[in-house]
């Protein structure tokens, strides 16, 4: 029978705590943020465990972040982009990263392939850094994130022939009653509390989505309350797998 997802993110904040080294072995990892703020949302505590232990990772976001604001005439699709790339490189310098770890792929937002030339050129050039910079493990976000922006990235890394760990960013907001396929849930909480402040600083770095820094796009994004109180707890979900 489908499980429902209230008790599959519960199942999710039960799992046993576990160091880097369990998590990841002695290899190195790739996270791959579908979005300039998921690497901080999803793995900022992460981030600055790395980095604090001498082993960063490679830091690669997936899309240009030019759809946020659609409507938006002080900051046109170009001018976003580039903003959103600022805001990446002030976060993950906040979370210890050093800017030569932080790769963007500048695939259109909202429109990361699933199939097709795209799709295989993408899954090539994320084999092609893993391997240059020894990544054994990609991580990804969870396939039931509800974004098709996310569920294109969970895709690539399946695709990359890494061993994928998984972590879910918009799957914390399903409504509780949201049918899911039945499924094991293997996997491990990380203890960030050290370093939620460096994580806060990271999230808040990402102005153009948490805060007003756009004004004239009323219906442009903005990161939701209850979604950054989930990312304000003392630890982060890695799945292993999809």
């Amino acid at each position: 029978m489908p499980e429902r997802a209230g008790d599959r993110l519960r199942r999710f904040e039960a799992l046993p705590l576990a160091d880097v080294d369990a998590l990841l072995g002695q290899g190195g990892v790739l996270i791959l943020a579908p979005h300039a703020d998921d690497e901080s949302l999803g793995c900022g505590g992460l981030i600055v465990e790395l980095c604090a232990r001498g082993r960063p990772p490679i830091v690669v976001v997936l899309t240009d972040g030019a759809g946020s604001h659609p409507n938006s005439r002080s900051h046109p699709p170009l001018r976003l982009r580039a903003v959103r790339q600022r805001e990446a490189h002030d976060a993950t310098a906040i979370l210890g990263l050093p800017p030569d770890r932080l790769r963007f792929l500048g695939l259109r937002d909202t429109a990361a392939p699933l199939d097709g030339p795209e799709f295989a050129a993408a899954v090539v050039t994320l084999a092609g850094l893993a391997r240059d910079h020894g990544c054994d493990v990609i991580a990804a976000p969870w396939r039931h994130d509800p974004h098709c922006d996310h569920v294109a990235a969970q895709a690539m890394a399946c695709a990359s022939g890494l061993r994928v760990l998984s972590y879910p960013v918009w799957g914390w907001t399903l409504p509780a009653d949201t049918a899911l396929p039945d499924a094991p849930v293997e996997g491990w909480r990380l203890d960030i509390t050290a370093h939620l402040p460096a994580k806060r600083r990271a999230i808040a770095a990402h102005a153009s989505q948490y805060g007003d820094l756009i004004a004239d796009d009323p219906t442009g994004f903005r990161l939701p309350s209850d979604l950054l109180a989930v990312f304000d707890r003392p630890y982060e979900v890695f799945l292993r797998g999809a």
